[in-house]
């Protein structure tokens, strides 16, 4: 009997043993997890976007009107005074050639023109001789007259037809005058080219020189040829008055007005500060990489750190901007560590070995972190990437 108990005892401290190490082995293990702080600190909400410097006012040389251009030797970085430096010479270009058709026309032209000039001198030949004539009938009529064998009538109208005479011959000399014209014009149309350079003289240029002091920034043509007016040489400005453009979305332009802080980066150099002038009112339509449109409007911005601090920065170089919206030292939290619950903001709070569910209060936020307006104080420690399975009251321990 006693061997009996023993054995009872035995197996009873060992089912027991057992079933407390099922039970232990079961039980709910503490979820491991990340842990952030709520702490006071900078935030910065900024616009970031990639900007382009540029002269602010940049002079584009033109042709003023066609002609054979002379090879520009001005080059890019070049210092110029405005309305002496010469930068471009423009001189008569030579004659189009003529196909077949077209110079025959011109031929035709000139055989009329001899015609019309032959028809104008046979023409003055005539008024010569009527001239003779008349003027030989004046000296009959006024010598008669003297003698009363002719009448007053007849007197007047021998002076009549003098008159007329003299007139036709002026009119045919005129007239004779616009056919050499007409006949010359017409010959100069078919003048080969070397018989046009061997008629000219020194070269008739027409000098381009530069509106403005500056620099010439980029030359558009250099090589000699024929350039039709209003064709583009080259661009002048001052180099060390530059600007930056940034391209936003119309959706971000709208949050930005004059006055406000950006920052330069990721042009080569130290970080430097600037200020938005001027929003441009107008925006345009534009396609993105990924072949969506897009509405952009140009946001312009000046220095405000010292010009030996970006003097390096050229015409057209590219800049990282940030237009600062919002900069102050609050109580912030990575972005993270918030979810949705509803239609609040929440947060996971570490209470001792147990995760507890707590609405919070935002405010401004980045690319990064969070303004904690209300609901957590300063040091208290939050779940960071909470997971499906925190839940209020579940237990946690720091990873």
């Amino acid at each position: 009997m006693r061997v009996v108990k023993r054995r009872l005892a035995i197996w009873g401290v060992l089912l027991a043993l057992l079933a407390a190490g099922i039970a232990y082995a079961l039980r709910p293990q503490p979820i491991p997890v990340d842990l952030a702080t709520a702490a006071p600190g900078l935030l910065r909400v900024s616009i970031d976007e990639e900007g382009e410097t540029r002269v602010r006012d940049v002079y584009t040389l033109y042709t003023p009107l066609r002609g054979q251009l002379q090879r520009i030797t001005a080059e890019a970085g070049d210092v110029v005074e405005a309305g002496k430096t010469q930068l471009a010479q423009i001189e008569p270009a030579a004659p189009a050639f003529l196909d077949v058709r077209s110079e025959a026309e011109q031929q035709a032209a000139v055989e009329a023109a001899r015609a019309a000039y032959n028809l104008a001198a046979a023409e003055l030949n005539k008024a010569k001789a009527d001239l003779t004539f008349a003027e030989g009938e004046r000296a009959r009529a006024r010598m008669l007259i003297t003698r009363e064998t002719i009448s007053k009538r007849s007197l007047d109208d021998a002076e009549r037809a003098y008159n007329v005479a003299e007139a036709n011959l002026a009119t045919a000399e005129a007239a004779l005058n616009v056919r050499q014209h007409e006949l010359t014009q017409a010959r100069s149309r078919i003048l080969s080219r070397q018989e046009m350079q061997s008629r000219t003289g020194p070269c008739e240029c027409v000098p381009l020189t530069a509106p403005v002091n500056g620099v010439v920034l980029h030359v558009m043509r250099r090589s000699e040829g024929v350039v039709e007016a209003g064709t583009a040489l080259l661009d002048i400005g001052d180099p060390t008055d530059l600007e930056i453009v940034v391209n936003l979305l119309s959706e971000d332009a709208v949050k930005v007005s004059p006055g406000q802080k950006a920052i330069i980066t990721g042009w080569g150099g130290e970080d430097l500060t600037a200020t938005v002038r001027r929003v441009e009112p107008f925006g345009q339509t534009k396609v993105s990489a990924l072949g969506i449109e897009e509405q952009r409007v140009d946001v312009i911005l000046d220095f405000a750190a010292p010009r030996n601090h970006w003097q390096s920065l050229g015409h057209g170089y590219r800049v990282d901007v940030q237009i600062i919206l919002f900069e102050g030292e609050v109580l912030r939290l990575p972005l993270g560590a918030l979810f949705r619950q509803g239609e609040e903001w929440a947060v996971f709070v570490a209470e001792g070995a147990r995760a507890r569910l707590r609405p919070v209060v935002v405010g401004q936020r980045n690319n990064l972190s969070m303004e904690i307006k209300d609901g957590l104080r300063a040091g208290e420690k939050v779940v960071l990437y909470p997971s499906d399975r925190i839940a209020d009251g579940v237990a946690i321990v720091e990873r």
